[in-house]
């Protein structure tokens, strides 16, 4: 096994030598293999240490563009410890970076007002009337659009703004692993003149 991509493997992931030595055992040296074999153990990891209470954390803060445009984010996390840690910080700061950037309207698609989810639902309804296709396609013309418009207005959803290849739910996941601590964002508020 190559020391070069143990080495690669770590700065590209953050997790521990140890952990990145391992993927590469498992996958048999292959530098790409091993990086897929960390991302789907991110997500286990997160996953597993969901239910757990994260009693701190920090309140992120960005102003962007010459004051025109602030973020309040509440991260939280399961000790101090964690919330202490600058590479915790930096990551409430891309958070609150990407919320300044992206606008998202509330954490995750299940979050949407009901109000918002019905008067959407009906200008949807209103697009495919006209269309003449089957009843069938039609709810799932709207059912799509629907999916759509959530996830665009979702923080959880979106593509994270420093990686489009990933979702900002992609990103906690990577972060819960580094850390080895349940990592949620209790609440976000974005101001703008």
């Amino acid at each position: 096994m190559d020391t070069g991509d143990v080495k690669k493997l770590r700065e590209e992931t953050g997790l521990s030598i140890m952990l990145c030595k391992k993927a590469l055992e498992l996958s048999g040296g292959d530098f790409n293999k091993a990086f897929a074999f960390l991302k789907k153990e991110s997500a286990g990891v997160a996953e597993k240490k969901k239910e757990r209470v994260t009693g701190s954390g920090i309140i992120a803060s960005y102003v962007h563009g010459e004051g025109r445009i602030g973020v309040l984010a509440e991260i939280r996390c399961e000790t101090d410890f964690v919330a202490r840690n600058d590479a915790f910080k930096e990551f409430a700061h891309n958070l609150a970076m990407h919320i300044a950037a992206l606008n998202p309207h509330f954490l995750s698609p299940t979050d949407a007002p009901k109000e918002l989810k019905e008067e959407m639902l009906g200008v949807f309804k209103s697009e495919t009337d006209s269309l003449n296709k089957p009843a069938d396609i039609r709810e799932k013309i709207i059912s799509g659009k629907m999916d759509a418009f959530l996830k665009e207005r979702s923080l959880l959803s979106q593509p994270y703004i420093k990686n489009q290849d990933i979702t900002v739910e992609d990103y906690i996941k990577e972060t819960v692993q580094k850390f080895g601590e349940n990592i949620t964002i209790a609440r976000f508020v974005r101001f703008s003149l």
